[in-house]
């Protein structure tokens, strides 16, 4: 996984670091942690713009909440239930987690969208109920910005700080990485099997 972030952004530059933030929005076990922090290095190593990377970043991370937006607003609280009763299993949600998210939402609607997007494997989801409580698409649009904002400006400055340290640091995220992401995958299959065990003793 690191190392296709690290030669996307080597071959587009500061377009490859909004294109990677783009997807780490739609397909979230692509970190963000590893992408903006890397972006901030190759700045300090003055092979990047520091002003294009945060700009390019913050636009994909903002695109891809919106993607997922439009999904839940298009889609609707009707037809994902529907969605969820038939196919949830896979999804490992319920129509209960679905029903209890909105309402959670609703809610806390700003400061969930503002905060959402500053927590790893929240930043993804909450652009969902966002579309489906019906939350104004310029309000979201800036909650989301400014949350993205602050999140990539901490991640950019940490890589930059890092500088010469950051070329030790990232021998050994490669491989965290690819367990990080079998983890998620166990994870995932667990909670799948033990969603079919309890349809089938119900």
């Amino acid at each position: 996984m690191f190392d296709f972030i690290t030669n996307l952004i080597d071959t587009m530059g500061a377009f490859g670091v909004g294109l990677v933030m783009f997807l780490e929005n739609v397909f979230p076990p692509i970190p963000s942690e590893l992408v903006m922090p890397l972006a901030g290095f190759s700045a300090a190593q003055g092979r990047l713009s520091l002003t294009a990377i945060f700009v390019l970043g913050t636009l994909g991370s903002v695109l891809g909440a919106w993607l997922w937006y439009e999904v839940g607003r298009r889609l609707g609280r009707e037809r994902l239930q529907r969605f969820i009763g038939r196919y949830g299993i896979w999804l490992t949600l319920s129509q209960d987690d679905v029903r209890d998210a909105i309402n959670w939402f609703e809610r806390h609607d700003k400061g969930a969208t503002f905060f959402g997007r500053m927590i790893p494997g929240v930043r993804t989801l909450i652009s969902v109920p966002a579309g489906l409580a019906g939350m104004g698409l310029t309000r979201f649009l800036i909650y989301t910005t400014a949350g993205s904002a602050l999140w990539n400006v901490g991640l950019i400055a940490a890589g930059y700080v890092l500088d010469s340290q950051y070329e030790r640091v990232q021998t050994y995220l490669n491989p965290v990485t690819n367990v990080i992401l079998g983890l998620i995958a166990v994870a995932y299959l667990y909670r799948v099997a033990k969603q079919l065990w309890q349809r089938r003793a119900a």
